[in-house]
């Protein structure tokens, strides 16, 4: 009598088998690593998606809009049912359901005025999927402030570009802006704030192909950064899609642009937080400057909307990108009227008696403190949400 044949062995691989057997793959720096990401549209949702399939253990992603219909033919993370909802928080629940052990944090708000430079500084990298020339010069100033890199990608029907940026050892964004570039974010800068608002509703035109070989590219490039290896730090690749013509680029750094100096010391401070005075921040930062000359404010803050028409104003402490169309004109006469910014607070100033966050400054912030020519940076780490905080001293 034959015995029936033996059933074969059938060993399980592990989630990551496949990556884990590539030679230089690093399971420990994936799965502490922790990654900003900016924009969670067509580009944004690739990144995301790519990082959870990688396994990424610790991601926030920022967006301050909703879901609409017109998303769901080129963003892959989102449903119909995500109609409405904020897409920073459909983005993340999506990609905590391809890996559920990822630590990913949504922030429903505008980069520019919602997001504190501690998150900047808790990222080992910044990858951003944004639509706009002021939001990746401010992305740029937050990362050079607190020396973090960040990959940069952009794309336009059948064509995209990545670039890398590390100043100040490699050109940074500014250095890549070309004369057109300044006049035209000068341009829009310099516009009324209805002007400004209707230039922001204008929709930029995609397709998911691109998308997805675009923000590929970024996280892989964000991939190769945590493991040591070259990735495209003052470098770029254009994707030519149309005759498949791509090429990669150089960027030189710009001897005018002011981003290339070592960045500067950052101080955490776990007692203060947004609702802490900016008399308390003040008396700290004289108490180890020695005296100090101001607190600058590293972000656009209204203080006052005025009338040039009526001569009337009021208060406001929000960032510009907070003020809303309806304020822009004056309850009185109706003419359009003139904010009033806040760029340093000086002894004396009323606005010591406010806190950093009536103001106008979001959650975990830096404020800089400057005497003379020295400057220290203060991290508001009280806001910080995770249990351990960076490093105290850099």
């Amino acid at each position: 009598m034959t015995s029936a044949p033996a059933e074969p062995i059938r060993l399980k691989e592990g989630r990551f088998a496949r990556l884990e057997a590539i030679e230089w793959w690093d399971p420990s720096l994936i799965r502490n690593a922790r990654i900003l990401v900016v924009g969670a549209g067509a580009l944004g949702n690739e990144i995301i998606k790519n990082f959870a399939l990688l396994g990424v253990g610790h991601v926030a992603v920022v967006d301050m809009d909703r879901v609409e219909l017109s998303n769901l033919c080129r963003s892959v993370l989102f449903r119909e049912s995500d109609e409405g909802s904020p897409k920073a928080e459909c983005a993340a629940r999506a990609a905590t359901g391809i890996y559920p052990e990822m630590d990913i944090r949504p922030i429903v708000g505008n980069v520019m005025a919602d997001v504190g430079l501690g998150w900047f500084r808790w990222a080992q990298v910044v990858v951003a999927a944004l639509d706009n020339r002021e939001a990746r010069v401010f992305v740029n100033s937050s990362c050079a402030r607190v020396g973090r890199p960040w990959i940069d990608g952009g794309i336009d029907v059948l064509s995209g570009i990545v670039r890398g940026f590390h100043p100040p050892s490699t050109a940074c964004y500014e250095c890549t802006m070309s004369e057109v570039d300044w006049q035209l974010l000068n341009k829009r800068r310099s516009c009324s704030l209805l002007a400004r608002r209707a230039i922001e509703n204008r929709g930029t035109p995609t397709t998911p192909t691109t998308a997805s070989i675009v923000g590929a590219i970024q996280a892989q490039e964000a991939i190769k950064l945590l493991h040591g290896m070259d990735p495209l730090l003052g470098r770029g690749f254009v994707f030519e899609g149309a005759g498949h013509n791509s090429y990669a680029v150089s960027y030189s750094v710009n001897p005018d642009c002011g981003w290339h100096d070592a960045p500067g010391e950052v101080v955490a401070l776990p007692d203060f937080r947004s609702d802490t005075l900016l008399r308390k921040i003040w008396e700290e930062a004289g108490r180890r400057l020695g005296g100090l000359d101001a607190l600058d404010l590293v972000r656009e803050l209204v203080e006052r909307m005025d009338c040039p028409a009526c001569g009337t104003g009021e208060p406001v402490f929000r960032s510009l990108e907070k003020v809303h169309e309806d304020e822009a004109l004056c309850p009185g006469c109706g003419k359009e009227r003139v904010p009033r910014f806040i760029h340093s607070i000086t002894e004396g100033s009323q606005l010591l008696g406010r806190s950093a966050q009536q103001v106008g400054l979001p959650s975990w912030d830096i404020v800089m403190a400057r005497r003379g020519e020295r400057v220290l940076a203060f991290e508001l780490a009280g806001d910080n949400p995770y249990e351990k905080t960076v490093e105290t001293t850099r």
